[in-house]
């Protein structure tokens, strides 16, 4: 599945408004009910010795984790998805299926900061040895496997620094050793990058994002191929991993919308990082759809288009100048997360979240989240937060 069509031919825009369970099952209600629910009663002592009804505790499914489940499921083109309470929910449980104690697992070092946080506190503390690699490594991956590495771990782009990685060229050295390869896809959604089609295990959301829209939940899915479902399965199972029933129906409410706000975001933001790129007080824009970046031709070769997160260095100044040009921001937000309709700014060091590729950069990095607003009112915005930054120096 394209950002246009469903492998039916069905435009995925049309599909996604009819996704999930058919208003004839709920009396015609359009939007299924949310189903609160811990025990479930069994009609027989078989039927509970059995488990042979189709739900058998809250935790383990009810029609509104299915409602969604089902959606995702097909919208990855995988053989199953789990829920979780977060995106790095999904991130854990995901690692976690992958790797046991004694086992070597391969990071990308543009990955997210609380992801790296569990590999080193975490993962390392049950005995799972974790080491770094280069975005750009490519098929030389090879030369970093070791006779214990069984899984590889992606987020392309990064979503601090938005270096690409050769997704295919990495699968293409991992699968022959009956390595995985999991990735945080939450960057480009299913819509614009569908991982598994590419040979990639498991494929992550942050569903707080894109999918729900609206900065108003809480919630994480992790799709899977036939091969890497049992085990992600199991672990989310005998972790007790659970998402919160009402946030699951906002997430598969955000989804209906889900196309349309993508491509408003992709849009605006390509607009507004075209615009920052002219500006003599930005030394970079990191973005991989412009074609000025160094993972473009990936970008392009692989992916059918981008959301609205990207990053900027500023040419060298001072923390007054760098607060100059934040504080004084009307329509970004000073605050973590992204996806939702309103834009946002942060200003993180990558220094301190690097191992193998040290960051170099002398300028301030500015990441912006291109909301839903008038990308005009949203440049002026950025015109006047860079006037004081100059003025400030």
């Amino acid at each position: 599945m394209t950002s246009k069509t469903t492998p039916s031919g069905e435009a995925v825009a049309t599909w996604l408004a009819h996704a999930g369970p058919s208003p004839r099952d709920y009396h015609g209600f359009v939007n299924p009910p949310v189903v609160h629910a811990s025990t479930v009663i069994f009609d027989n002592l078989e039927a509970y010795q059995t488990r042979s009804q189709r739900y058998v505790y809250g935790l383990m499914a009810t029609p509104t984790t299915d409602a969604l489940t089902d959606t995702v499921t097909e919208l990855e083109g995988a053989a199953g998805t789990v829920l979780t309470g977060s995106g790095l929910e999904a991130v854990t449980v995901a690692l976690m299926s992958c790797v046991s104690a004694g086992d070597h697992l391969l990071v990308v070092d543009n990955v997210y900061g609380p992801t790296r946080r569990f590999c080193d506190k975490t993962l390392s503390r049950f005995g799972v040895e974790v080491s770094y690699f280069d975005s750009g490594v490519g098929s030389a991956i090879v030369d970093q496997f070791r006779p214990n590495t069984r899984a590889v771990f992606l987020e392309a782009p990064g979503s601090l620094t938005f270096e690409m990685q050769d997704i295919p060229a990495i699968v293409e050295a991992a699968r022959p050793r009956g390595i995985l390869v999991a990735i945080d896809n939450t960057w480009a959604t299913p819509l614009y990058y569908r991982p598994l089609d590419h040979g990639v295990d498991l494929s992550i959301q942050a569903a707080t994002k894109y999918f729900g829209g609206h900065s108003d939940l809480l919630l994480g899915t992790v799709a899977a191929n036939e091969a890497a479902l049992p085990m992600l399965q199991e672990t989310r199972q005998n972790l007790g991993v659970n998402a919160a029933p009402d946030d699951v129906f906002m997430t598969l409410r955000g989804m209906r919308t889900l196309p349309l706000r993508l491509a408003r975001h992709y849009e605006s933001g390509l607009t507004v990082a075209r615009w920052l790129v002219s500006r003599p007080e930005v030394k970079r824009v990191l973005h991989p759809a412009l074609e000025s970046d160094p993972g473009h031709a990936i970008w392009k070769r692989d992916f059918t288009g981008a959301c609205g997160l990207f990053a900027l260095i500023l040419q060298p100044g001072s923390q007054a100048q760098l607060s100059a040009f934040v504080d004084g921001l009307s329509y970004f937000g000073l605050g973590a997360s992204w996806g939702g309709f309103e834009s946002l700014v942060t200003c993180p060091d990558p220094r301190s979240m690097r191992t193998a590729t040290p960051w170099a950069e002398d300028g301030a990095l500015v990441r912006l989240h291109i909301g839903l607003e008038e990308p005009a009112d949203l440049i002026a915005d950025l015109e006047e937060g860079l006037k004081r930054w100059k003025a400030a120096g």
